[in-house]
């Protein structure tokens, strides 16, 4: 490890990194919002996003001061909605905890929520200097590829002997450099299809590459396959030609985003059947299963779903909020003031569609 090219990594991250917004600063505030967006999320998408939050939230004190709503509809479409949620509360943590200023240490970043020991160490290094090595997918393919590393990379154990060979080399002087070059270099080179290897600082060392093993390693144990589920929707009208809308739960899924009622189909039952029973465990309401407004299919990290929408009437009873926390009924025109997951946008925009079409009128 004492051959380790470093000076050619550092230099050649100098003559090839990317632009992106924040390599423009140290501050540590907007570092962190980057880090938290970038987490399961390409640079692309992260950008516009990035963005926009920082003009609604310039400051780490505006954040704090923000409804969890207003941060939720700036953060619609990103995904992962705990990771604001958690952003919103650790605002608030170094607002009222740190005078709003960030800690500038490991430790002391490691105790703000949602922060975890990748974030904290790309903080710590890039905003504060400090000598703390990050590990993600893109350190873990270029490690395990010039070390030779076979293993399993799944293995909690694996990664943890990448954490120590990432520590014993990042240096005291440009430990953020360093953490970025690693990264940039996984991204942009040592990619896990066709490497680049021609072009990389490390290939004159790296083992996968005399031996001709960059498409074996890393190795990957396969995924367990993911589960599909049905989900039945209940799009409810009212005499006034609002619809019904439910705030999920913060500690649920998707937790603080507004939804369309309804829930996951059991073994057995009609789609149908699915909207009139989860209408009622949540609602307290029988209804009446109208027309198919549209199925759509959706992905989430572990899952993926189909979602069935169907008009419904309600038969008896008054709505109300037994499984969420709140019930709204609004317009198409009110409807985009609230946070919604992705599948629940998409059958909105065909909402608005139609009802902007030839002036019909839908709601």
């Amino acid at each position: 490890m004492t051959d380790f090219p470093l000076t050619a990594l550092l230099d050649w991250f100098e003559k090839n990194k990317r632009t992106m917004p924040w390599r423009q600063t140290s501050d540590p505030y907007k570092i962190w919002i980057s880090e938290i967006m970038l987490q399961q999320t390409q640079v692309s998408t992260v950008i516009p996003y990035y963005e926009r939050f920082l003009k609604k939230f310039p400051t780490v004190d505006i954040l704090a001061g923000a409804p969890q709503q207003t941060v939720l509809k700036i953060w619609e479409g990103l995904g992962y909605y705990s990771r604001a949620r958690n952003m919103h509360q650790a605002a608030k943590d170094v607002v009222s905890g740190y005078s709003s200023e960030f800690p500038d240490s490991y430790s002391e970043l490691l105790n703000l929520k949602g922060i975890g020991p990748y974030t904290a160490a790309a903080i710590s290094s890039i905003a504060f200097n400090r000598q703390q090595a990050v590990v993600d997918g893109n350190v873990i393919r270029v490690f395990s590829r010039y070390f030779g590393i076979k293993d399993d990379v799944r293995k909690s154990g694996v990664k943890s002997d990448i954490q120590e060979i990432a520590d014993s080399l990042i240096p005291e002087d440009s430990p953020g450099d360093f953490n970025q070059a690693v990264m940039e270099l996984g991204a942009t080179v040592c990619t896990p299809k066709n490497p680049e290897c021609e072009s990389c600082p490390l290939s004159i060392d790296c083992l996968a590459y005399k031996t001709a093993e960059t498409d074996v390693i890393p190795y990957k144990s396969p995924r367990k396959k993911v589960p599909h589920h049905h989900i039945g929707v209940g799009l409810i009208k009212n005499d006034y030609g609002r619809l019904l809308i439910a705030l999920r739960p913060d500690d649920a899924m998707l937790g603080g985003l507004w939804e369309f009622p309804g829930g996951k189909k059991e073994k057995g039952e009609s789609i149908e059947r699915t909207v009139e029973r989860e209408l009622h465990e949540e609602l307290g309401v029988t209804v009446d299963v109208g027309d198919k407004f549209m199925d759509l299919k959706h992905a989430y990290s572990h899952f993926k779903i189909t979602l069935h929408a169907y008009w419904c009437t309600i038969k008896s009873g008054t709505p109300k909020p037994k499984s969420s926390t709140d019930l709204k009924w609004v317009t198409l025109d009110e409807i985009d003031e609230y946070p919604f997951p992705k599948a629940n946008k998409v059958l909105i925009n065909k909402l608005l569609t139609l009802n902007n079409k030839d002036n019909n009128g839908l709601i």
